[in-house]
């Protein structure tokens, strides 16, 4: 049998370990849900998604030169509940428009640059100096009689 990278197959639970189950794809062809991949939820055991015999729909995550064959029951999951919401979807329906407001207009603060890149000593060089910057600042502000740092620039 013959799989392919992001075919559905179906297949039955053929054993269970602490990090994946088994699943017989059919013609003695046997693939692998990876505990990461058996639920769209957190997974302590996979006894408690998966029992032996259990016939199971998975997508093909990938197939590699060895034969090992990577299942998704999670992405079948997914792909399902999209195909069901679009089924349900009014096809004469308009879109609905973004009722989402925009966020509102905020100050952030002067802008920094932020230099990507460069030398290990440059980078370490601009952190220095931003650290001496706020440093500064801290001391200024400590001389006007309130503790901690000012987001102003100037003194209260």
């Amino acid at each position: 049998m013959q799989v392919k990278e992001g075919e559905i197959i179906v297949g039955k639970i053929s054993g269970l370990t602490g990090f994946g189950a088994f699943v017989d794809i059919g013609e003695g062809v046997t693939g692998m849900i990876h505990i990461s991949e058996a639920s769209t939820s957190f997974v302590n055991k996979m006894e408690d998604c998966f029992k032996i015999g259990q016939e199971v729909r998975a997508v093909v995550l990938s197939v590699s030169e060895q034969g090992k064959i990577s299942l998704s029951s999670k992405r079948a999951m997914q792909l399902e509940t999209a195909e069901k919401s679009s089924e349900n979807k009014d096809e004469n329906e308009p879109e609905p428009k973004n009722t989402r407001r925009a966020a509102p207009n905020v100050w952030t603060g002067p802008k920094q640059t932020q230099q990507q890149g460069g030398s290990f000593e440059d980078m370490m060089a601009r952190f220095k100096k931003q650290s001496e910057e706020k440093i500064a600042d801290l001391k200024r502000s400590g001389n006007t009689g309130h503790s901690g740092y000012s987001r102003r620039g100037g003194n209260r």
